[in-house]
């Protein structure tokens, strides 16, 4: 039976800001309070989409929150109707208006994790939403991104759905960004790599001294249980906190792995020899031939892969059995990453081509081509039996561009936050794209 790994992309949301929210995120917080573009934003992301379908991938489409979300700024405290609630907010507390505005859940690897059906004990692809409770504006993500993935994948014969962990520091869950899968081929069993941070409740574990440590080990082992996977099937390993207090927030911001190959940066984990030889031996024993790219520090420092977001990239196989690595445009701009690129292609391993997009929009906030995805692999049958809505396809991309240019303003400062326009005009975008996608009611001014 022929498999896929299928990106779902995160369509960028009308509330698309600048709001330097992410403490630990350098790019986040360096490009605060700039005036962003949501349309631009929105339309850089199905330009990719588009692309990856043309090359004959199959691609799907993630939709945004309703944002501002007035319901969280109901539970602290402001009051009456909706536009007096965003207009208290602005004028008492702009941070936390803000926050209920922010549009990062169009970074969809930390959407959920997802364990293929190959590995899990009932043989259904399973899915835990992230509960991102590591930072306010996306801890709120996860009530939504359950109901919208449930509409996606709503086959209770193919798919399982879990609720997030819960949202105490001590199970501080980030999705699919601190996790990725290897295989010899997608629809076989494989070794899914689980990524921390911290540990919570075990002090042997070294933690980073100035960034927060976004995934716990608890966490990570809890969605491995929670998913049926065995212990021939996983591999945790610890990021190494010094990087993370050089700005790699996640560990897709300084490695990413495809099939049978683990393309990382030399400083990426701790006891990485040790990491290496468990994921060979396991992938050996479920008929797989795991392979590892380190990258020098030498030639590229942690700094460059920070600000470039080399390892913030897709690594995606193709018919002929190569690979191709999706890079944004800062990869280009940096001389020693792209010198790094260009000997890479030249040395006729497995990653054999580049292709570079421009996501500025997007990377300004903090998140490349790797944010904007989350990655689901599924067998023919299992595909079948997914939302078709949500499959992109040449007339969907008409569709949602036109959706963008009619919905979306190309320009929004912080001060457009308190304007309680923005809100209708986010809610009337949000309903026809549930029509769009064929959602149902996904959103909580479509259900209360």
């Amino acid at each position: 039976m022929k498999s896929f790994e299928v990106n779902f992309d995160g369509l960028v949301g009308p509330t698309h800001n600048y709001g330097g929210l992410s403490f630990g995120n350098v790019a986040s917080q360096s490009n605060s309070q700039q005036a962003s573009n949501p349309k631009e934003a929105a339309l850089q992301g199905l330009e990719k989409m588009k692309a990856l379908m043309d090359m004959g991938f199959v691609q799907g489409v993630l939709a945004p929150q309703e944002r501002p979300d007035v319901s969280a700024l109901r539970r602290l405290g402001f009051s009456g109707s909706d536009a007096h609630v965003i207009q208290q907010a602005a004028k008492e507390a702009m941070p936390l208006l803000v926050a209920s505005c922010s549009a990062s859940s169009m970074w969809v690897a930390n959407a959920a994790t997802v364990s293929p059906s190959a590995d899990t004990q009932d043989g259904r692809v399973h899915f835990t939403a992230a509960n991102l409770n590591c930072k306010f504006h996306r801890s709120i993500e996860h009530p939504t991104t359950s109901r919208v993935l449930s509409a996606m994948f709503a086959d209770q014969q193919h798919f399982a759905h879990h609720a997030a962990l819960p949202a105490v520091a001590q199970f501080g869950d980030e999705g699919a960004a601190n996790h990725t899968r290897f295989c010899r081929d997608y629809g076989e069993a494989g070794v899914e790599f689980f990524v921390f941070g911290r540990s919570a409740f075990d002090s042997r574990y070294p933690a980073p001294q100035q960034y927060p440590a976004r995934q716990t080990l608890e966490a990570s082992q809890a969605v491995a249980r929670l998913h049926g996977l065995s212990e021939a099937g996983v591999v945790f390993a610890q990021q190494n906190p010094a990087v993370i207090d050089q700005g790699v927030f996640h560990n897709d911001v300084i490695a990413v792995g495809n099939g049978e190959l683990l393309f990382h940066h030399q400083d990426a984990f701790l006891n990485t020899d040790q990491m290496l030889a468990e994921l060979h031996a396991k992938l050996r024993a479920r008929g797989g031939n795991f392979q590892s790219i380190s990258v020098p520090r030498d030639q590229v420092a942690v700094e460059d892969a920070v600000r470039s977001y080399l390892f913030n990239s897709q690594l995606l196989s193709r018919a002929d059995g190569s690979m191709l690595l999706i890079v944004p445009e800062e990869c280009r701009a940096n001389p020693r990453v792209w010198q790094y690129l260009q000997g890479l292609t030249a040395a006729g391993g497995p990653i054999r081509e580049i292709k570079v997009f421009d996501l500025k929009q997007s990377m300004q906030n903090g998140g490349g081509p790797a944010c904007l995805r989350l990655r689901v692999a599924l067998k023919e049958t299992e595909l079948a039996a997914v939302n078709p809505g949500v499959i992109m396809t040449p007339a969907l991309y008409d569709t949602l561009t036109q959706w963008v240019n009619t919905h979306y303003r190309d320009a929004l400062r912080e001060s457009d936050l308190a304007d309680p326009q923005l809100l209708l005009e986010c809610r009337t975008a949000l309903d026809e794209l549930t029509q769009i996608l064929k959602l149902g009611a996904v959103y909580p001014f479509q259900i209360n």
